[in-house]
């Protein structure tokens, strides 16, 4: 059985203690399956995307004291969470040709393994630790070979060693005895702190036409699915979004979509003037997104102190893959290596009867985590114009993944009929081109949701509020 979406959503806006009777102004339609999965995939993305909408619409009524009915739909809430997307009517190559899971082993007696090589660098590092020459040209028979090798879990500890992204298949039991998953599992889903005191910041007035975020400021330092899709969703929701990217680091392909309502500007944090330029943005941000490794922006003089230190009163929003404690608190990670690490692909392979492990029919962690962390920025502004004070809210993949367990599973949910997009898709001119996607899900009953500005390249905007 699974949970009630309308049940699983109470429970999610009472552990953030939000006001219980907004939970009447949202509308929940659908029912599972709406994608082929054991799990409740379409519960875990409309929950979560109508919790950020309804905590954004709670953000409104503080602001003008008018409030909004909202409505949203399983099935489109699934298929927002695919990540559907053309430009100029071809779909990207979402993954690179080495990635993927692997035996290991003789026959697979090491156990299976799963590389994420989207990125040159990280693909590049996991060949050389096979002993395979660097570079594109490398197949997927020849790494099998290299990893026939190594079992599974040696190789996942070298490459984590080595700064690189890989997950050996664990099913649940094995995940649940593990230090990792033992040291989160009492986290909250979604975590809001206090971390230091400030007067409550001042925000614009907001016209009764207006989208309930509209003149609030978000700084978004995120690259990879979950964070963008938390600034995105804010950005939907009328909030000014400046996506500040490094001009040295590599984007995928599906920064096209996922900026889609922010500006997008440079900012070399390596550099005194880098940081300088983030700092005279961050003066009058009302949150700060990011998603770098623990500890990578400290270094770089961008921590959580340094920020509350310049802008007293914000809300700082951290995404990790495994969660802030434990053993693999600071460890890379990606929706696909969690979804292996934590016992997913085992349970929806064994769900299919097949021997082979199996992937969720999308990348469900990362937009479900993006849409909760867009709820708990949401509901700390509330908490900073109420109280006062500086934020933070933080959330992982990997607690995630707990959530949706938590959930419950999906009697012949692989039997869901094939996934059709036609009715949820709207094209607009973009920087990158003809950019077809996904609307988004959530209805307003008064100000619709959508993208002010269409999606741009990394440095098409200054590093500046003005012009608005």
């Amino acid at each position: 059985m699974t949970v009630a979406p309308r049940d699983a959503l109470a429970a999610l806006w009472s552990s953030c203690g939000l006001r219980a009777a907004a939970l009447g102004d949202a509308v929940l339609s659908g029912t599972e399956p709406v994608l082929p999965s054991s799990f409740a995939v379409g519960t875990a993305s409309q929950v979560s995307l109508a919790a950020a909408a309804l905590a954004a619409l709670e953000v409104g009524r503080l602001r003008n004291g008018i409030g909004q009915q909202i409505a949203v739909d399983m099935r489109e809430a699934a298929l927002e969470s695919c990540g559907h997307f053309t430009v100029d009517g071809k779909a990207p190559l979402v993954w690179d040709p080495v990635a993927g899971l692997y035996p290991c082993g003789d026959g697979g007696g090491g156990g299976w393994v799963r590389l994420h090589t989207n990125f040159a660098h990280h693909r590049d590092g996991v060949l050389r630790l096979l002993g395979l020459p660097a570079g594109p040209g490398s197949e997927r028979a020849t790494v099998a070979a290299a990893l026939a090798r190594w079992t599974a879990l040696d190789f996942e500890t070298a490459a984590m060693d080595a700064g690189l992204v890989a997950a050996a298949l664990r099913s649940h039991d094995e995940w649940q005895r593990h230090p990792q998953s033992q040291a989160i599992a009492d986290l909250p889903l979604v975590e809001i702190r206090r971390i230091g005191d400030a007067p409550p910041l001042g925000w614009p007035e907001l016209a009764s036409s207006s989208r309930p975020l509209t003149g609030l400021r978000v700084l978004d330092l995120t690259r990879i699915l979950a964070g963008p899709i938390a600034g995105r969703t804010l950005a939907a929701h009328g909030a000014d979004v400046m996506l500040v990217n490094a001009p040295h680091l590599p984007n995928i392909d599906a920064i096209a979509d996922t900026s889609r309502g922010k500006r997008s500007a440079l900012a070399d944090l390596r550099s005194e003037d880098g940081q300088a330029g983030l700092r005279s943005v961050l003066a009058d941000a009302h949150v700060f997104l990011q998603a770098y490794r623990p500890g990578a922006l400290a270094a770089l003089g961008c921590g959580v102190d340094d920020v509350v230190r310049c802008r007293p009163g914000i809300v700082h929003a951290s995404l990790s893959a495994y969660g802030r404690l434990g053993p693999w608190s600071a460890r890379r990670g990606f929706d696909s290596l969690v979804q292996t690490a934590t016992g997913f692909n085992v349970d929806e392979a064994l769900a299919a009867g097949v021997t082979a492990p199996k992937a969720l029919p999308m990348q469900v962690l990362d937009m479900a985590t993006g849409f909760l962390l867009a709820f708990g920025i949401a509901a700390a502004l509330g908490r900073q114009r109420d109280e006062g004070g500086s934020w933070h809210v933080e959330a992982s993949l990997a607690r995630t993944g707990q959530w949706l367990r938590e959930l419950g599973r999906v009697e012949a949910g692989l039997s869901a009929p094939a996934v059709d997009f036609s009715a949820q898709l709207e094209t607009r001119a973009s920087g990158f081109g003809s950019l077809t996607a996904t609307r988004h899900a959530a209805r307003f009953s008064r100000t619709p949701p959508g993208y002010a500005r269409p999606s741009v390249r990394p440095g098409t905007d200054p590093l500046s509020w003005s012009p608005p």
